[in-house]
């Protein structure tokens, strides 16, 4: 059996701290701007400390004042409201220092995650689900955000404020208060994190639920044709409701624990508040304490519960966030089965010179227990037009995707020019090689950019000489928006003739050394087949052709045509010859010439 990628799910991951150090090399890009939002958060914090400071020397003096003319301390009135001021401006001034560092960040791990995903082999393609791949870096590259933002300046600088207003309790008042005050932090935080660490499953259920609906909802609309095809609209509709439901019980779990956390972390914030009270309270009558300093100490413990009231969210947040990284940079170890040599050159050739194929005793099978390919041996010379006929399931396709390097071949060497393409870099092999599908997918965007998108840097006059080889050009002309009209998601707003021939005019416009049309006159008219078998047919003086059909009519000009049956050539030669054996080829051609006069 081929070894197969594993992209772990959540419940299969835990938070690993050890992420955050990933994210360091992308805080170093900008060392300058990492150093001062540091230095602002210290001066924010500074600021936050002193405000409750600067509010109880303004109530002793108003106190004191009492008895006498009131006399108003305008100076710490105003200093009163600076650093009331300075505690926001300054963390609003970090935030925006601090924000091309994570965006920054965001968008070089995003577009890491979206080339390595492009280098990764069809079999990890082939076997991933869209939806869930696509949530799966959405909620890394937002991770990230919400690691670098929260942890750098939500815990870290509310574990900064709570040490500063300890050792300010401690001077100015005894060892009680500090105690007191570290004491019921550290309960609030314990319960934060033992109920988050709790309720942890329902959010990461409530997420899978998500994916699972998300996929499924992508799955149907990319198959939307399929959809009314069977008008099973209202089985799509039930089969999503389904996920929803589902998605629906576990987002209400998620809401009730929530609410068990908030209601205990207000228990433990108003206990603590309380008790701090009591103690101010009684040094006040005593007259150990002034009325400023019970304020001041009323203010501190409303000021620190005030971010610690968001601590099981930011830690749950956080612990996801490490989940949601982790997962990301779990594609990111995912390694391709089909990769460069460390040896590997790049493959060297004129632009669009033909080249050579050949396929030396090729084996291969996707499962050892059903071979594809038996010793397969053949050699497209330059300029050659070859075809590869067979019935279903012969393994016709299979020869495209072994030469494109999609997969390797079990036994057996296939050289391209000469050279082993194993020991070519894959960039270089793949560039000498078009290809026109059976199934050919468009972008949703217009003719012009599908065309184009063969070779981006081309001109327009070479895009529209394109468009003209491939028999396009009267198509085109007859459209109001002519080039520039959308042929919709997946190509659905063009016919299946004009989106192959679309797909031609892409793979002309690339001007690569080898042409590969795998069935790709399999949607074409008999008036479209003939144009485009002629163009074929020019396209052949210039281009080594391999041309993958099921059709025979296509292919009966041919150089040579070789008969897969079976994963093994069973016959090759050109169409006269092939009749006269009266063998496989013969049988095929008897049996579409019956069908064709049936219909």
């Amino acid at each position: 059996m081929r070894p197969s990628h594993h992209v772990p799910s959540d419940s299969d991951i835990q938070p690993n701290w050890r992420v955050i150090l990933l994210l360091a090399p992308y805080l170093m890009e900008f060392k300058g701007r990492v150093l001062l939002s540091l230095l602002l958060l210290i001066a924010a914090k500074v600021a936050g400390v002193a405000v409750p400071w600067v509010l109880k020397l303004i109530v002793d003096d108003l106190d004191l004042a009492s008895t006498a003319a009131i006399v108003v301390p305008a100076f710490l009135l105003l200093a009163y409201g600076a650093l009331r001021f300075a505690s926001v401006f300054l963390g609003e001034l970090r935030d925006a220092v601090f924000a091309r560092v994570t965006e920054r960040a965001m968008r070089r791990v995003g577009l890491k995650v979206f080339s390595h995903l492009h280098s990764l082999d069809l079999d990890f393609h082939l076997s991933r689900k869209t939806g869930g791949l696509s949530r799966d870096i959405e909620r890394g590259t937002s991770g990230i955000n919400f690691l670098l933002r929260f942890l750098l300046f939500n815990i870290i600088p509310t574990i900064f404020e709570l040490l500063l207003v300890a050792l300010v309790l401690f001077k100015q008042f005894s060892f009680t208060f500090s105690v007191a005050v570290i004491i019921s932090i550290a309960i609030y935080i314990v319960f934060s994190v033992v109920i988050t660490e709790w309720r942890t499953k329902f959010v990461r259920e409530a997420n899978e639920q998500d994916n699972r609906s998300n996929t499924r909802a992508i799955d149907s609309l990319l198959n939307y044709e399929t959809v009314k095809y069977f008008n099973n609209e209202q089985y799509e509709s039930r089969e999503y409701d389904q996920h929803l439901q589902a998605w629906e019980q576990s987002r209400l779990k998620n809401r009730l624990s929530l609410a068990a956390l908030n209601s205990g972390q207000a228990l433990i914030i108003a206990a603590s508040v309380t008790v701090m009270m009591f103690m101010a309270a009684q040094g006040v009558v005593a007259e150990e304490m002034t009325l400023g300093d019970f304020v001041m100490i009323n203010a501190y413990m409303i000021q620190l519960f005030i971010p610690l009231n968001f601590l099981g969210f930011v830690y749950r947040e956080i612990r996801q966030s490490l989940i949601n990284v982790e997962r990301m940079f779990e594609l990111l170890r995912v390694e391709p089965k089909i990769r460069d040599l460390p040896t590997a050159r790049p493959f060297i050739t004129s632009d669009g010179r033909s080249v050579s194929v050949e396929f030396r005793s090729v084996s291969f099978a996707y499962d050892p227990a059903r071979p594809i390919l038996r010793n397969v041996s053949f050699t497209a010379a330059p300029g050659q037009k070859i075809a590869i006929v067979g019935p279903s399931g012969a393994g016709k396709s299979t020869i495209a995707k072994l030469l494109f390097r999609f997969y390797d071949p079990n036994e057996g060497e296939i050289y391209l020019g000469g050279h082993n393409i194993r020991e070519l870099s894959l960039d270089s092999l793949r560039a000498q090689f078009g290809v026109v599908p059976q199934d050919t997918v468009l972008f949703n965007d217009t003719i012009f950019y599908n065309i184009a998108y063969g070779n981006p840097n081309a001109s327009r006059e070479e895009v529209l000489r394109a468009a003209e080889a491939a028999h396009l050009k009267q198509f085109i002309e007859r459209l109001p928006k002519g080039y520039e009209t959308q042929v919709g998601e997946r190509g659905l707003k063009v016919s299946g003739g004009e989106k192959q021939r679309i797909a031609i005019a892409r793979v002309l416009l690339k001007n690569p050394s080898v042409l590969i049309f795998d069935e790709a006159t399999s949607a074409l008219d008999t008036e479209t087949e003939r144009v485009i078998t002629q163009a074929l047919d020019e396209l052949a003086v210039k281009h080594t052709v391999l041309i993958i059909a099921h059709r025979l009519s296509t292919v009966m000009n041919a150089d040579r045509i070789l008969v897969l049956h079976e994963g093994e050539i069973v016959e090759q030669g050109t169409h006269i010859e092939l009749l006269a054996r009266k063998g496989v080829y013969s049988v095929l051609w008897q049996n579409q010439l019956h069908q064709e006069s049936q219909e």
